[in-house]
């Protein structure tokens, strides 16, 4: 799971750190968010996953192209290229990294039953969240690595090389170390047997009960956070005549993906213990609003304009809410996930999850320039009520904790 969420950070995170330093605009930075597009599309080749060979060797497979691919990129960012072989690089990335998701979440759903699903979810999320403080640390020393040598191109090209050469590293190491499960092989198997699984596998899906509202949460549960998250960066880099808070890459990247990064590893593993313990049911609600409450944080800096002494805590206590919320949603999206196509399933629950979040980034830096940091952060918390007002109509009570 550190490997798996790398990636993610590195292709949608800290690629905004490097658009800046190229000279990108704010709504241009908010259309890569088009980079999400493999993780919407996934649910569409999760049933190859499922029917031929293991998770495992799947896991493997994407780990070494991975490493291929951000090498790849690497090179591409040192030499003279049009930014739009970056952008390609970086979606060809993104697509080995949705399979790669789409084979580990399967893995993990084989050999864990639902209470230990719950149980392990905190943990699992900590190495994912590890892997994302990796991934700011990258973007802090690409941005110390721009300051001291005035190369933006070198800065980056070591950034992403570095991360290729992890990848490599995983491989290697997981080519050896990671277990071979019975189960992987006894779920593909019966797959493979029951028919065109393609077919089945979304029919299945969509036949679940209340499936629209579900759906409906799916998308909007983090509506206003998925147009926070793409303009909090810009929002920390750019300079007080645009309204931002006019920090470098180097403290905005320890600030948002480092520290505040620690605190959302925090709330990923007190939800993952507090729901084991209570279940999802019980603190679904509370962890709603530990969810979206904070973002009335970057309504106050916008407007108050404060130090470090305030920004820290507010960006760290942004991340801690969203660490809380977002694995109370995992754990619901695990536990809609049923029957023998559970890992196709649970693939298009992320797949529509991944396009609640593409659809508003990619629109969020237009919105920006368009309203200017204080009224788009108003919008971003007039938004969150959606998500609110369908936990009412979810199946939580049918859910077995």
């Amino acid at each position: 799971y550190f490997i798996e969420g790398l990636p993610y950070i590195l292709i949608n995170s800290v690629s905004i750190y490097m658009f800046k330093s190229l000279g990108l605009s704010n709504s241009l930075i908010g259309l890569a968010g088009v980079l999400m597009l493999p993780w919407v599309l996934k649910m569409f080749w999760a049933p190859v996953v499922d029917i031929f060979r293991s998770k495992r060797t799947w896991v493997l497979f994407m780990q070494f192209l991975s490493g291929a691919a951000f090498l790849s990129l690497a090179i591409a960012i040192y030499f003279p290229v049009l930014i739009t072989v970056v952008v390609v690089l970086l979606f060809i990335a993104a697509f080995l990294s949705a399979t790669h998701d789409i084979a580990a979440d399967g893995y993990y759903m084989l050999v864990l039953d639902h209470e230990k699903q719950a149980y392990f979810v905190g943990i699992r999320s900590t190495a994912y969240r590890i892997a994302m403080l990796a991934g700011g640390a990258t973007a802090t020393v690409a941005g110390l690595l721009e300051k001291s040598t005035n190369d933006v191109s070198l800065s980056w090209a070591v950034a992403y090389g570095a991360a290729g050469l992890l990848f490599f590293a995983a491989f290697i190491y997981h080519r050896f170390s990671l277990p071979i499960s019975e189960s992987d092989h006894s779920a593909r198997r019966e797959q493979r047997k029951s028919g065109p699984s393609f077919v089945l596998a979304f029919k299945s899906y969509f036949q679940q009960e209340k499936i629209i509202p579900v759906l409906l949460f799916i998308l909007f549960y983090r509506l206003g956070e998925a147009l926070l998250a793409r303009m909090a960066t810009p929002f920390l880099l750019d300079p007080a005549t645009q309204g931002g808070l006019g920090f470098s890459t180097a403290t905005a990247s320890l600030m948002h993906d480092v520290l505040g990064l620690s605190g959302l590893i925090l709330g990923g593993i007190l939800a993952g213990w507090l729901i084991s313990r209570y279940g999802l049911k019980r603190c679904i609600w509370p962890m709603a609003i530990a969810l979206n409450l904070p973002n009335l944080g970057y309504l106050y800096m916008a407007i108050a304009r404060p130090g470090l002494a305030v920004v820290y805590p507010l960006v760290i206590f942004e991340q801690f809410g969203y660490g809380v919320g977002f694995t109370a949603f995992i754990v619901f999206l695990m536990y809609f996930a049923k029957g023998p196509y559970k890992t196709s399933h649970y693939a298009i629950s992320t797949g529509f999850m991944a396009l609640g979040l593409m659809a508003p980034s990619m629109i969020s830096g237009y919105l920006q320039e368009a309203l200017g940091y204080v009224f788009f952060f108003a919008l971003v918390a007039l938004l969150t009520l959606p998500g609110f007002i369908l936990l009412a109509f979810i199946p939580l009570g049918e859910i077995k904790n």
